[in-house]
């Protein structure tokens, strides 16, 4: 394979052949020209010539209109020039060409050219390389941008389809008020929270924080949706009362984690309020920060432990059973809301979480102007944040 592809153009053929031949012994490919017709052919972008070896001494050659052409397109290929004399217009003519080198008698001293038409060649497929790499790149990025522009569209509908499967908008049952709030880190959300009427006196409500981000994560929350839809429609065709106990609806999400096999785990609070009794039985899978019960008396966390969902073959859940004032909101929230509290120490956030919340009993846009949640915050939050609120004596 040639070192090279050079073009030497002379009207001198007894020194264009002795150059051609110099240059085939050296291992380069050269082709004689007596005049160049197409100066971007030879010297443009598209050129197969590595360089250009003319001499200044051609007969009936305008140089200014060959300047004057050259500035019309982008030349890329070097030009080197040869004169058999050492004077100032040669000298002149080279540099006003944008030659990248000059040669006096090159037959006396060949080695010389010889050097300087390597050096030529070699900035030469350096600059080839570099384009043929920057192509590739511009066509790498164009595949990725059209790729991002679908992977976006995929995500964007993905969250629609997840706004959908949440609660339309609050319930107002009895006196009670549920409500709830999820600002994603991403399109989509690992945090994910529900709650309907089951039968006459019981309502069920439920948040579950997905380990991770993004599609897999959000994924593992419509198994939840679906697990929590069956259970309910069970309930509403053969009364089977699954769905108001927290700790089996917690067993069942964690068999059904297990067997989906997707390396996701998911910490969950599962609450059944009887509007009768006006008792809240729950259940408590791991969550933090635990849920919080705001009064007229003060603020509290509920107690509650047990293993997040997803993780163990055989997990025990505790049922805790507190009876509710006239007037009161409980919070439960995932922990995305630890990650922007200006704590370091676990224990000094949920101090501080408990802090912010005292205070009057109050609406959960209060509770989200305490916390800084005012908005539609989306990329500024780094991890997803939910909130679940029932509230109680607040019209």
């Amino acid at each position: 394979m040639p070192r090279g592809s050079i073009l030497i153009v002379d009207d001198d053929g007894d020194r264009a052949r002795g150059l051609a031949q110099a240059l085939h012994e050296n291992g380069f490919r050269s082709h004689i020209q007596s005049e160049v017709p197409d100066l971007e052919a030879a010297l443009g972008p598209k050129s197969p010539w590595d360089c250009v070896v003319c001499t200044v001494n051609l007969e009936g050659v305008s140089w200014g209109s060959v300047r004057r052409a050259m500035r019309g397109f982008d030349v890329q290929v070097p030009v080197i020039t040869i004169g058999e004399e050492r004077d100032f217009e040669s000298m002149s003519t080279a540099l006003k060409l944008g030659a990248t080198d000059f040669f006096v008698k090159p037959s006396e001293k060949p080695g010389l050219l010889l050097r300087s038409i390597e050096r030529a060649v070699h900035h030469r497929q350096l600059q080839r390389e570099l384009k043929r790499n920057r192509d590739r790149l511009e066509q790498a990025n164009a595949e990725l941008r059209h790729s991002l522009r679908i992977l976006e569209q995929d995500q964007q509908a993905g969250r629609q389809v997840q706004r959908a499967m949440l609660p339309a908008g609050g319930l107002h049952v009895d006196g009670y008020w549920f409500s709830h709030k999820i600002f994603p880190s991403l399109y989509l959300s690992g945090d994910f929270t529900d709650y309907f009427q089951v039968g006459d006196h019981e309502v069920v409500f439920f948040l579950a924080d997905v380990s991770g981000h993004g599609s897999s994560s959000a994924f593992a929350t419509v198994l939840l949706k679906n697990l929590f839809a069956r259970k309910r429609s069970d309930y509403n065709r053969r009364k089977d009362p699954a769905v108001t106990n927290p700790e089996k609806m917690l067993q069942f999400a964690n068999r059904e984690l297990l067997e989906l096999a997707v390396n996701k785990y998911a910490t969950m609070v599962v609450c059944v309020l009887n509007l009768s009794t006006h008792t809240l039985r729950y259940s408590v899978a791991g969550h933090l920060p635990q849920p919080i019960l705001i009064t007229d008396e003060g603020t509290q966390y509920l107690e509650g432990k047990g293993s997040p969902v997803g993780l163990l073959p055989e997990p025990v859940y505790e049922v805790h059973e507190v009876t509710l004032p006239e007037r009161f909101m409980l919070s439960v929230m995932s922990d995305g809301i630890l990650e922007i509290l200006p704590k370091v120490d676990l224990v000094e956030k949920e101090a501080f979480l408990l802090d912010r919340l005292k205070g009057p009993v109050c609406k959960p846009t209060e509770i989200a102007r305490r916390l800084g949640l005012e908005g539609e915050l989306l990329s500024d939050v780094p991890d997803d944040i939910a909130g679940l609120f029932l509230s109680r004596g607040l019209e």
